[in-house]
């Protein structure tokens, strides 16, 4: 599959980006932007690069923190606001003036809706594969213990310990996450090096997990003890004192969820339409959290589908 490799320099980050040119005689194809999630890097979107090349003009980055990108040890780097600036600047580098088509899966997407809210004149269409809306997450987060109960892996990742706890046993919790977590998918000896190849990059760990330390809905801890008389999940709750933002999206926009997702509750996607009214969702009943890799022709079928209306 003949790409590119190339580097944008934004705000003193250096993003590496790789670039599959349109195989059609279209002179001026439109452009699409991938955005992957942890623990991926670009090498993700293999068989939407192969498929869309056909006739878009096709960017796929490594997230700032990853891979072959930068990776700044400052946790303010990894803040809502200065991740929307970043992957803003970057569209417009690579953008050829001209508004995209954004795709985006887990930290990609959680990136992807704000931006889209923020900077909606520089997309055409948004589509988000099981990254969930940040109001909608931020209100179970906030209201439903069984979310907190979900989402309370990641104090393993921000700990004192986080980066020795991903490293541990040569990556074993990226590979049981990774490569034992999908259903019916088996990636190939090479795919799984080029994988650890990824997480063993300079000071990658540590970056990735950035994300994770600077995410504004961290869930409370457990707490050891009831206080005056309260159950311990009452308590967190009256210790979680999250704002639910208002994040709105103009765009035409495509959700679709693999329904045997870990890491959300059911209901994440419930009451969308008030913060996204242009909206499409498709749910995949069997697919999980990686329905990209488990149903790449589906889900290139629904993106093109979508794209074309």
């Amino acid at each position: 599959m003949p790409i590119s490799h190339h580097y944008a320099d934004i705000n003193d980050v250096s993003l590496h980006y790789v670039e599959a040119a349109c195989h059609s005689d279209n002179p001026h194809p439109e452009t699409i932007i991938f955005l992957h999630g942890f623990p991926e890097y670009w090498g993700t979107w293999q068989a939407q690069i192969e498929y869309f090349r056909e006739q878009y003009h096709v960017i796929v980055p490594d997230l700032m923190g990853y891979n072959l990108s930068d990776k700044p040890s400052e946790l303010e780097a990894y803040t809502v606001p200065n991740l929307i600036a970043l992957y803003a600047k970057f569209v417009e580098n690579v953008s050829q003036h001209k508004p995209v088509h954004l795709v985006a899966h887990d930290w990609g997407g959680a990136i992807a809706w704000p931006l889209a809210a923020f900077h909606p004149q520089l997309f055409s269409k948004l589509v988000i594969l099981n990254a969930a809306h940040p109001s909608t997450f931020t209100r179970e987060m906030a209201s439903n213990p069984k979310q907190r109960q979900k989402s309370a892996y990641i104090h393993q990742l921000v700990a004192d310990n986080g980066v020795e706890f991903v490293k541990n046993d040569d990556f074993s919790m990226l590979k049981n996450m990774l490569f034992e977590g999908m259903h019916n998918t088996h990636f190939s000896e090479r795919q799984k090096a080029e994988y650890m190849r990824a997480w063993k990059q300079p000071d990658a760990v540590n970056g990735m997990l950035q994300y994770y330390c600077a995410m504004p809905q961290l869930p409370p801890a457990a707490l050891s003890e009831p206080e005056d008389g309260d159950s311990v999940e009452q308590n967190a709750l009256a210790k979680t004192d999250l704002k639910i933002p208002s994040i709105r999206i103009d765009l035409p926009t495509l959700i679709l969820w693999g329904e045997q997702d870990e890491a959300f509750v059911t209901g994440i996607l419930e009451g969308i339409e008030a913060y996204v009214p242009d909206c499409q969702v498709m749910r995949f009943e069997d697919a999980t959290h990686w329905l990209h890799h488990e149903k790449p022709d589906e889900v290139n079928a629904a993106i093109e589908s979508f794209l074309t209306a």
